[in-house]
């Protein structure tokens, strides 16, 4: 895990890009961004056999998924900070729900709703 230290300077190269683009970076408008994103990362799984494991062992294909990651990320870290949201924080406490939702006794090699449970 990077130090605080470490977070804090890529918010800061992430914000100082977005200077330029401040006012298209509503929060309705990165919402969109990420859904973007997303999708243009199923896009490259599209039409992939083998679960997409045939993407990840092509050198090219899995640098374009590193690509649309980056981009997922970038964006996701500057609506974090829009927010004044804590990422890091929320994804631990989020970990944490989802580990009480989907206890590992219950969950083992079952896909199922915790209501399913």
């Amino acid at each position: 895990m990077r130090s605080d230290e470490e977070l804090e300077a890529l918010k800061q190269e992430i914000a100082a890009v977005r200077l330029g683009f401040r006012q298209f970076h509503s929060p309705k408008n990165l919402a969109m961004a990420l859904s973007v994103e997303a999708s243009e990362l199923v896009e490259l799984f599209q039409w992939a056999d083998q679960g997409g494991h045939t993407v990840i062992k092509d050198p090219k294909q899995k640098q374009e998924v590193e690509k649309e990651i980056a981009d997922i990320f970038n964006y996701l870290v500057k609506f974090a900070d829009m927010l004044d949201m804590d990422l890091e924080t929320q994804a631990l406490s989020k970990i944490e729900e989802n580990s009480v939702k989907y206890p590992v006794s219950k969950v083992k090699g079952k896909a199922v709703k915790y209501k399913d449970l």
